[in-house]
């Protein structure tokens, strides 16, 4: 079944009642099918775009607020700059407002609760989460929810997850075990949790154990990673999107979508992927391309984007005020990119040199850095049966070692994992390394 016929045959749940942030419910009841048109832009006459009523359809993604750099040398996040962005966001029907505890050293829920409390708690909604990953005892747990409210001011989280579920064992034992789940859902029932969900990066098992527990735990709303790279392409620990999303709207489940770019790398595609899209819509972003993929299923409640400039927002809101379906043949134009993308994906590292010093002397940055760069501009060797493969291979090699010295290169990393906590963009580093050097190996000896 191709996603056209999909989207035709599910449509959306868009009863109030199954997903109002103003009452505290069990299970969703299911209503009136709605189908989004596939075939011809949905008007939105300027207004953001919504599924699901009273909620925007972008939400405001809060792990990467703007940083600014003391006198002492050290950052912290530009408060002024998170209102302006908070200000304008709200202003144009932005609503929903993701954070944790443990986001931006455990300042997120600081910083947007500033900005967030200047404005009636009418306008925005609060989705937070419950990450006890150093410690998941219930007295934590506890302590680390009511801390939440705290800060926010607020009598009410509208949404709150249960923080990067990893398999049904890490469930268990962060929050069957403890007893903390009996505590959320009584909060449910008083209505100070007026929708309780769980954010996911696990394999099928992992997942499937999650919807298995369904009927027990009544999910308001599941967050995945979704984009059109993950759709059939999801690598590592993620589960393919489109496996989760067919199984979310099969039980009417409202779909939260976080990595909507992959990491930034579906906002830098190579010239000529990107030159696709922009034969196109020539006068729109890369990126744009991304959130109209999410946008256009109707079982997506919000796409989180982690605006952290103007840019980005005025960027993303061009794209939801103004919003096009993708055609089905658009859709799959994105199939064919993601194919390519897939095999040659781009790190999207920001060079921000937070993983840096490396112990083992990598210079990780640089490394990341030359292997986007040949992906972008297409210098970059495809296959070993390519033509000229052994002109191309040695160009290749003698760039690497120009601009990383060899000391320095990938295949020195030993996977310590030292340098990963520290990356805002969470790229993990060394399954990156360690995919370019198989990569650079193939290519000396032949075998790509």
């Amino acid at each position: 079944m191709d996603r056209r016929d999909f989207i035709r045959k599910t449509g959306i749940l868009a009863a109030a009642g199954a997903v109002a942030a103003c009452a505290p419910k069990g299970k969703a009841e299911p209503a009136e099918e709605v189908h989004v048109p596939q075939d011809r832009p949905l008007k939105t006459d300027g207004r953001m775009l919504q599924n699901y009523p009273g909620i925007g359809k972008l939400g405001y993604g809060c792990m990467r607020w703007p940083m600014k750099k003391e006198d002492d040398g050290t950052e912290h996040i530009d408060q002024e700059k998170v209102n302006a962005l908070v200000d304008q966001a709200i202003e144009n029907g932005v609503n929903y407002f993701d954070t944790s505890p443990v986001y931006l050293r455990g300042d997120s829920e600081r910083a947007t609760a500033e900005a967030l409390n200047r404005h009636p708690r009418s306008k925005w909604l609060l989705a937070t989460k419950l990450s006890n990953f150093a410690d998941a005892s219930y007295e934590n747990s506890v302590l680390m929810y009511r801390r939440s409210l705290r800060t926010f001011k607020t009598d009410h989280i509208d949404y709150y997850l249960l923080h990067a579920i990893g398999s049904a064992e890490d469930f268990k034992r962060r929050f069957e075990d403890t007893g903390i789940m009996d505590f959320l859902l009584a909060e449910r029932k008083t209505g100070r949790i007026r929708n309780l969900g769980f954010s996911i990066h696990s394999q099928q098992p992992g997942f499937d154990a999650m919807m298995e527990l369904h009927p027990k735990y009544h999910w308001d709303f599941v967050q995945i990673q979704m984009n059109y790279l993950d759709w059939t392409h999801a690598g590592g620990r993620n589960t393919n999107a489109k496996y989760l999303y067919e199984e979310l709207a099969a039980r009417s489940i409202p779909v939260v979508i976080m990595e909507p770019l992959r990491g930034g790398g579906l906002a830098n595609l190579n010239n000529n992927l990107a030159a696709k899209l922009k034969a196109i819509e020539p006068d729109k972003s890369i990126s744009s391309w991304a959130f109209r993929f999410c946008g256009s299923f109707p079982g997506v409640m919000c796409a989180l984007s982690g605006m952290t400039y103007k840019e980005h927002l005025d960027d993303n809101l061009d794209t939801f005020l103004h919003f096009k379906p993708l055609t089905q043949e658009e859709f799959d134009l994105l199939e064919e990119i993601a194919d390519e993308q897939s095999r040659f994906p781009l790190v999207g590292c920001t060079g921000c040199q937070y993983c840096m010093p490396c112990p083992y002397g990598i210079n990780i940055p640089g490394i990341f850095r030359f292997y986007d760069k040949t992906i972008v501009d297409e210098t970059y060797v495809r296959s070993s049966e390519q033509k000229d493969f052994a002109r191309a291979r040695r160009r290749y090699l003698a760039q690497y070692d120009k601009a990383v010295e060899t000391i320095r290169q990938a295949d020195h990393c030993i996977s310590c994992g030292r340098c990963t906590s520290h990356c805002p963009q969470h790229i993990r580093i060394p399954r990156e390394l360690a995919r370019i050097d198989a990569y650079i190996e193939a290519i000396k000896q032949g075998t790509l």
